[in-house]
């Protein structure tokens, strides 16, 4: 029995060598990128069009990826895999505009280090943008993406009309340290690798 507390200490150090060291604070887009491609999902907000509840925030969880696990295995883009049917999904049909949320408390680095989710140095990352559909050319990449690391998906049912769509980032916050939120703009943020 006392080493299943070790072998599931042993396992969490393994996943944060095989997804690489924490970037350092004074690295904010690197960060942002670390903190998508160490993601598997994340709250993405949207503007209500539902009835009783029209033009009020209504945040739903999402699985995303920005490319197959490991280091060299991100690009940046968030991709989803959404269907018309999703409340969510009907909002952007009236209005693309959202934000997304996500946060390395999904991931054993901040429970290991005792982190509440709150705390800043359990980072999280704030895109604001739009989600689009993807384009015939680029559908390729957002399978891969996806279903690399959200294998069920490709077993969903056909019915439903599931279709590859992006965010499309203009604003990124990074909350990865004490003394408020670090902007990075979209081109610093594609400049570097996680």
């Amino acid at each position: 029995m006392t080493g299943l507390p070790f072998l599931c200490v042993a396992a969490a150090l393994l996943l944060v060598v095989a997804r690489g060291a924490i970037p350092p604070p004074d690295e904010a887009a690197r960060m942002a990128r670390f903190v998508l491609h160490n993601c598997d999902w994340g709250a993405l907000a949207t503007l209500s069009a539902q009835e009783g509840l029209r033009g009020q925030p209504f945040a739903n969880i999402f699985s995303l990826s920005d490319g197959p696990p490991g280091p060299l295995g991100g690009s940046g883009v968030p991709y989803l895999y959404l269907t018309d049917m999703e409340i969510s999904v009907q909002d952007l049909e009236i209005n693309s505009n959202a934000s997304l949320t996500v946060s390395l408390a999904q991931t054993p680095y901040c429970k290991k280090h005792k982190y509440d989710p709150q705390n800043p140095l359990c980072a999280h990352i704030i895109f604001c943008g739009s989600i689009v559909k993807v384009n015939d050319s680029e559908a390729g990449l957002a399978k891969k993406a996806l279903f690399s690391r959200h294998p069920e998906m490709e077993s969903w049912p056909k019915d439903h009309n599931w279709f590859f769509a992006k965010f499309n980032i203009t604003n990124i916050w990074v909350l990865d340290y004490f003394g408020g939120l670090k902007i990075v703009t979209p081109e610093e943020y594609y400049s570097v690798k996680p």
